[in-house]
C-alpha cells in the first residue's frame, strides 16, 4: 500500500500562460486549446484480440432498466457466452511490452466479464460495429485488482464520489499511465455496462444499488430501479461497517461524535466512506468491494498523462460515465455518454489540469458534465483547473455544466463556450438545470475564474421547482428554493445540507462571466415557458455551520456578471430570481420575460 500510495501522488503542474485570464480569459482557454490539440502519437503496430483468444458472443433481449423509473427488452450476452477478460488483458500487455501499439477490437458482440486495464503507450481502438458488453455481475469486478482485500476481494485503488477507497474495479481503468488512448470509429462502437440488467433473481441490478432518492418533487427520477424500503444500498445501515470511528483510528470523542452525528445513519456506505476521510482514515483501511454497495464508475483513470478518448459510445453505465482524477492533458472529443440511469453523470474529471471537451454529446441521467475536486480531507491533489468545454451537445441530465459538488480542493478557470442543451426530453424528463454551482460548508473549496458564453437552450429547462431539504434553523426554510431544479442558472452553495455531518469549511465563489445565453419557451400547465426561475443564487449559509469558534469568514457570492442574455419566460414571473448572500451580481442587457434588465443586485 506503501508503494501504491506513492504511485497516486503524482505531480500536477499548472499550465503557464503569459496571459492575463482577468483581462483577456478567452485568450488562456485558446491557449489550452492549442496546447491539446495535436493528435497523440502510438507506434504503428496492431495487436487484433481475435489473435489472443477473444471470440464474439450471441447476443438475447432481456428485460431491463433504462432509466430511474423505465424498463425495456435490451440485447445482452447468453448466459455462458466466451468471456473475453484473458483476451483483452493479454492483448494490451502484448502491446505494451513491445512499445505501444494499437489494441483492435473487431466488429462484433463480445462479452468482457471484467475491467479493460489500459497500459501507457496503448492505444485501445473499437472498429465501427464493436460492441462490448461488460459483465452486470458485480462479483467479476472484485476479481483481479492489484489489492488483495482478503474476504472483500482483489480490489483497486479508486474514487468515490471524490473520496478515496479501495473498491471494485471500473469496466475501464488506468492506474498512473502516461499516453493512453481509449476510441472508436463511431457510435456504433459501444462499451455498455448493462447498468440496469438485472444480476439476481430478485431483479436487482447496479442501480438499485443507489437506495432511496432524496430530491424533493424531482420529475423522471423519482424511483429507483428495483429499489424497496429494506434493501441493502449505498444509504443503508451496513452491518459490516465499525459501529464506531473509534474501532478503525485514534480519534477524540468530541470530533468522532461530530463526523458521525445523531443514529447510525452514518454508517451507511455511501456516508461511511466520507467518515473514514474526515476521521483521517488511511487508504488501507478503506476497504468496500464484496458485502458492499459503492458502484464503481464506467471508466476511471488515476494519475495519467497524456490522456485520449474519442469517438465511441458509452451507454448504461452502473455510476458516473467517465471520471479522470488527477490526470493531465485529458482530451474527450465527439464521444456520446448516454446513460439515464442513477448518478449516470457524463464526465466528471477531478483535480485534472489542462482539459478538453470537445463535439462531444451527453444525454445522461445525472450531471453531463460535473467538475470535481475532492471531498472531505481528500484534497491532496489540488484544484481542477484549466478546462475548456466547447461544441457540445447536451439532451437530458441534472445540470448541463455543472461545478461540484465534490469541490474541497478548488475549482478555477473553466470556460465553456458554443454549447447546444438540446433538453430533447423536456417533456418527461427535463434538464434541471443549466448552468450549475454545487458546494456547501462540508464540500468548501472555491470556484473562480469560471467563463461561459454562447448558450443556446431551445427548450428551456425543467418548468417546475424541486428542492433539498434545509437544517433545523435555517433561514431558507425547506421547499422554498428551487435550488435542486427548475432555474436556468444555479449556484448552490447550500446543496444538499443534511446530507453531511461536518460543515466546518465555508466556500468562496467570485469572478463568474455568463454572455450571450438564449433560452426558448415550452408548454409547460401555466402555459408557454422556459424555466421555472430565471437565476437562483444561493450564497453560503453561515447557520449552517457547526465547527469550533471563532467561526471562519463565510463570504458572499461576488462578482457574477451576467450579461446580452434572454432567458425567456419563467413560470414564478413574480420572483424570476432568487438571490441569498450576493454581492455585486451584474446583470447587463439581460431580458428575462418581457423586462430587460441592467442593474447591479445585493442580498
Amino acid at each position: 500500500m506503501t508503494a501504491a500510495g506513492a504511485a497516486m501522488a503524482l505531480p500536477s503542474f499548472a499550465m503557464q500562460t503569459k496571459t492575463d485570464s482577468a483581462q483577456d480569459p478567452w485568450n488562456r482557454a485558446q491557449a489550452i486549446i492549442d496546447r491539446l490539440n495535436q493528435t497523440p502519437r502510438f507506434p504503428e503496430h496492431d495487436f487484433l484480440v481475435t489473435e489472443f483468444g477473444a471470440k464474439t458472443c450471441e447476443v438475447v433481449p432481456v428485460k431491463a432498466w433504462i432509466s430511474h423509473e423505465e424498463q425495456a427488452m435490451l440485447s445482452s450476452p447468453i448466459v455462458g457466452s466466451h468471456d473475453c477478460y484473458a483476451a483483452f488483458a493479454a492483448a494490451i500487455q502484448a502491446c505494451a511490452k513491445a512499445g505501444g501499439g494499437r489494441v483492435l477490437i473487431p466488429r462484433g458482440d463480445w462479452y468482457c466479464a471484467g475491467p479493460i486495464v489500459l497500459l501507457s503507450n496503448v492505444h485501445v481502438h473499437l472498429q465501427a460495429g464493436a460492441h462490448v458488453y461488460f459483465s452486470h455481475q458485480p462479483e467479476d469486478y472484485a476479481k483481479y485488482g492489484s489489492v488483495d482485500c482478503g474476504g472483500n476481494g482483489r480490489l483497486v485503488i479508486s474514487r468515490w464520489q471524490s473520496n478515496d477507497c479501495l473498491n471494485y474495479s471500473p469496466m475501464v481503468y488506468a492506474f498512473g499511465q502516461i499516453n493512453v488512448a481509449l476510441t472508436g470509429e463511431d457510435w456504433t462502437s459501444i462499451l455498455d455496462g448493462q447498468g440496469g440488467v438485472p444480476f439476481n433473481e430478485a431483479g436487482d441490478c447496479w442501480w438499485t444499488w443507489k437506495g432511496k432518492q432524496k430530491t424533493i418533487n424531482s420529475v423522471g427520477q423519482d424511483g429507483t430501479p428495483n429499489y424497496k424500503a429494506g434493501k441493502m444500498s449505498e444509504n443503508t445501515v451496513n452491518p459490516l461497517n465499525a459501529k464506531a470511528l473509534s474501532e478503525v483510528v485514534n480519534i477524540a470523542n468530541d470530533e468522532a461524535a461530530l463526523i458521525q452525528g445523531e443514529g447510525d445513519r452514518w454508517r451507511a456506505d455511501g456516508a461511511y466512506l466520507p467518515a473514514l476521510s474526515e476521521a483521517r482514515v488511511p487508504l488501507a483501511k478503506r476497504v468496500f468491494g464484496r458485502g458492499h454497495y459503492l458502484r464503481p464508475p464506467m471508466i476511471q483513470l488515476i494519475g495519467c498523462d497524456r490522456v485520449f478518448l474519442q469517438g465511441y459510445q458509452v451507454t448504461n453505465t452502473p455510476f458516473w460515465q467517465h471520471h479522470p482524477v488527477n490526470c493531465r492533458d485529458v482530451v474527450i472529443r465527439k464521444v456520446l455518454a448516454k446513460s439515464h440511469g442513477p448518478n449516470s453523470d457524463g464526465f466528471d474529471p477531478e483535480a485534472c489540469d489542462n482539459v478538453l471537451v470537445d463535439a462531444c454529446t451527453f444525454d445522461t441521467g445525472d450531471d453531463c458534465i460535473a467538475i470535481k475536486a475532492g471531498k472531505n480531507r481528500d484534497t491532496q491533489y489540488g484544484p481542477s483547473r484549466n478546462i475548456v468545454i466547447q461544441n457540445c451537445t447536451m439532451q437530458s441530465g441534472h445540470g448541463a455544466v455543472t461545478l461540484g459538488s465534490e469541490m474541497a480542493g478548488g475549482i478555477e478557470h473553466v470556460y465553456a463556450q458554443n454549447l447546444l442543451f438540446e433538453n430533447r426530453h423536456w417533456a418527461t424528463n427535463p434538464l434541471n438545470t443549466a448552468i450549475r454551482l454545487k458546494t456547501n460548508l462540508n464540500r468548501g473549496g472555491y470556484l473562480r475564474h469560471f467563463y461561459v458564453r454562447n448558450v443556446h437552450i431551445p427548450n428551456g429547462v425543467q418548468t417546475s421547482p424541486s428542492f433539498y431539504a434545509s437544517l433545523p434553523g435555517s433561514p431558507i426554510a425547506s421547499r422554498t428554493v428551487a435550488s435542486a431544479a427548475g432555474a436556468v442558472v444555479t449556484f448552490d452553495c447550500d446543496y444538499a445540507p443534511v446530507a453531511d455531518n461536518v460543515r466546518i469549511r465555508p466556500p468562496e465563489v467570485r469572478d463568474v462571466y455568463i454572455s450571450n445565453v438564449t433560452v426558448g419557451n415550452v408548454r409547460s400547465k401555466t402555459g408557454q415557458n422556459s424555466c421555472y426561475q430565471a437565476i437562483v443564487i444561493l450564497g453560503p449559509v453561515a447557520s449552517d455551520y457547526n465547527g469550533p469558534q471563532p467561526m471562519p469568514p463565510v463570504l458572499p457570492v461576488r462578482n457574477v456578471v451576467i450579461e446580452n442574455c434572454d432567458f425567456g419566460d419563467p413560470v414564478n414571473q413574480a420572483q424570476a430570481m432568487y438571490l441569498y448572500n450576493v454581492k455585486g451580481l451584474q446583470l447587463k442587457n439581460v431580458k428575462i420575460g418581457s423586462k430587460v434588465m441592467t442593474e447591479e443586485f445585493n442580498a
